[in-house]
């Protein structure tokens, strides 16, 4: 073996090659002087891409166990298995920083819109919404895996809505603050990576920014990150942004932007002065991050669009019809008052109906809420929204402190099935946008590093083995708009923690993932 393989950064990966030297160098012997099995793997004939960001080079990669503990021009070892990777790109798996795949996941642990994109991480808690208590959560993945590695926020929703219940559409009183921080503390100790925030949703919109600044401190104390589906996307965009920067100046804690967009027409093109803004931030010493999804189209609630929350303000529906989103790009995914107008635009009901866009989008508003809450408060609606601009896409991807994310899950959006495959179809060899090496950066060590792990997102000795071969030539997404539920192709293996779950497309059945805490 050559020496600079053993060349690490951390002494902890030093010790584990040291003390696998001794039978790595050729067959080992057992006591009787005969060959012994090996137990390695080597992934041999590969192009790796090992998340740097430098230039894909040929090379090997062995792992033992969990762990990559060789990477180069390497030969076979008496008695190891070899995969010959068949020239096909070699990359570290791809590290989804927000995602709502935790709906579903319970209960298809294969995991399989994930693993056909190369994910091997998933991280949940999002918009500020988590399990509660998280412990129980992240404990049945203890116990019962997946095949992904799966990580979670808690989030500011869900413990507004514990303190304040139905009386949340004000903002907190002292004592209810505190409360909130009572319970963000066990949250924190069950390995919360952070407070996650939803301020556009209920009951997080009816917050203080200094409300959101108490519980930030205390996740901030314990070591943890802040993630922000912002107050605004669209009207109040730079207010938003402004905030987000003052819990990073204030509290002095990693803070990122959720899914960055500019979701107006009268802010496309805008990425460049937004992005100026971040880079000062950054600047100034915030350490201030984002995430980003390759679509134009969005997936939240109607309600969203109306910050007001008044189905009856007409001429504000008018302007968000206008200026937010078309009637005829906003796809309901989910309406359960009639299920037949999923796949269905507000410009198409308006049409059957016979009514103007203006008042159809107020009716369905009315008739979601009237079901909701003759049916316990559960969700009665959900919409893709088309809002983005393909230019501001592409830029938040360039970004060189934004990472990519899926925001998806099994249902609805595309992007649960595609985002990232999409991303290296789209963007890399299709548009010529990014660079392969630039994109996989986005997927794997840019993401580790904004969520604070130290040992995933690397093809390098002592990471964990998360690897995903794939060819670059074919990698597709194949979901769309209204057909957001098939499985994207391209990735022909994946391996998480150093066992094949997925293999030519189909799962493995094994299911290694495992819980990753703070």
């Amino acid at each position: 073996m050559k020496a600079d393989i053993y060349r690490l950064r951390r002494s902890t990966a030093g010790l584990l090659c040291l003390a696998l030297l001794p039978w790595l160098g050729a067959a080992a012997l057992d006591s009787s002087g005969a060959a012994a099995e090996v137990s390695s793997l080597l992934i041999s004939n590969a192009r790796i891409v090992d998340g740097s960001g430098t230039a894909a080079r040929p090379g090997a990669v062995r792992i033992v166990g969990d762990t990559i503990i060789a990477v180069g021009e390497l030969a076979p070892l008496a008695g190891e298995a070899v995969v010959d990777a068949g020239g096909l790109t070699l990359t570290p798996g791809f590290i989804d920083t927000h995602s709502h795949h935790d709906e579903g996941l319970a209960d298809h642990r294969d995991a399989l819109p994930l693993l056909t994109q190369g994910i091997t991480t998933a991280v949940f808690g999002q918009d500020g919404f988590s399990e509660f208590p998280l412990q129980a959560f992240l404990g049945g993945y203890d116990s019962d895996p997946a095949a992904v590695n799966v990580a979670s926020y808690v989030g500011h929703n869900t413990l507004r809505a514990a303190v304040m219940g139905a009386d949340s559409e004000r903002e907190a009183t002292p004592a209810e603050v505190e409360a909130m921080r009572e319970l963000l503390l066990p949250e924190l100790a069950a390995g919360a990576l952070g407070l996650s925030t939803g301020l556009e949703y209920e009951p997080g919109i009816h917050s203080a920014t200094a409300e959101v600044l108490a519980l930030a401190r205390v996740a901030a104390e314990h070591g943890g990150r802040y993630i922000s589906h912002l107050r605004s996307e669209d009207r109040y965009v730079w207010d938003a942004v402004e905030e987000i920067i003052a819990i990073g100046r204030e509290t002095g804690m990693p803070v990122q932007i959720s899914h960055i967009k500019l979701a107006a027409k009268a802010l496309w093109g805008e990425s460049g002065r937004l992005l100026r803004r971040l880079d000062a931030a950054r600047a100034e010493g915030i350490d201030i991050t984002a995430d980003v999804y390759p679509y134009e189209y969005w997936q939240s609630t109607m309600w969203v669009l109306l910050p007001d929350r008044d189905a009856d303000d007409l001429e504000e529906i008018a302007y968000v019809l206008q200026e937010l989103t078309p009637a005829d790009g906003v796809i309901f995914t989910h309406f359960a008052p009639n299920p037949g107008y999923v796949n269905t635009s507000v410009a198409d009901i308006a049409s059957r109906r016979g009514t103007s866009e203006v008042q159809t989008f107020s009716d369905l508003l009315k008739e979601a809420d009237a079901w909701s809450k003759a049916n316990g408060g559960e969700q009665a609606e959900s919409i893709m929204g088309r809002s983005m601009n393909e230019a501001d896409i592409s830029a938040f991807l360039a970004w060189p402190h934004s990472n990519i994310c899926s925001d998806g899950g099994y249902t609805g959006h595309p992007r649960g099935h595609g985002a990232f495959p999409r991303v290296l179809a789209r963007y890399v060899r299709e548009q010529r946008a990014l660079s392969l090496e630039d994109a996989v950066a986005s997927m794997t060590a840019r993401a580790a590093a904004h969520l604070g792990l130290d040992d995933r997102g690397r093809l390098a000795v002592g990471f964990k083995a998360d690897l995903v071969l794939f060819d670059p030539e074919t990698i597709q997404d194949n979901a769309g708009i209204r057909d957001g539920q098939v499985l994207s192709t391209g990735v022909m293996k994946v391996w998480v923690n150093g066992q094949l779950v997925l293999d030519g497309e189909s799962g493995t059945g094994r299911r290694p993932g495992v819980v990753i805490r703070r």
